[in-house]
């Protein structure tokens, strides 16, 4: 039970929570894009996301000076239950959806400059 525990308690944590909502939302995504969405700074978001990475949630890829964050669940498994779940229970709120609009506002407008400076736009 100590695995189911650990589980419960990596959800207890409303930064987690959305972390995953966002992560649930894209493919992968920048520390500083979850940064910019969540108002929180690169300590608190590097602490959390080190957190799932710890147990399993989340695998990171590092991309030059970026790290780069995705799910990390098997089908069929107790964290792939838990997270189709938590998009049930999510997909209906307010905060939830206006976490997701305003990932795509970012997303969007990332793009947008990166468009302008002639570099590649790796954001959808």
């Amino acid at each position: 039970m100590k695995a189911e525990a650990r589980l419960f308690k990596s959800l207890a944590d409303e930064t987690r929570l959305k972390i995953l909502w966002l992560l649930m939302a894209k493919e992968e995504l920048c520390v500083c894009d979850i940064m910019a969405v969540l108002g929180i700074t690169q300590s608190k978001a590097s602490r959390h996301l080190r957190y799932l990475y710890h147990l399993g949630w989340v695998n990171d890829r590092r991309e030059g000076v970026w790290m780069n964050y995705r799910l990390n669940v098997a089908p069929g498994s107790p964290e792939d239950k838990q997270l189709k779940l938590l998009e049930e229970i999510l997909g209906s709120r307010p905060e939830a959806q206006a976490l997701k609009e305003k990932l795509e506002q970012r997303l969007a407008a990332k793009c947008e400059t990166m468009a302008s400076t002639a570099a590649a736009c790796k954001c959808s």
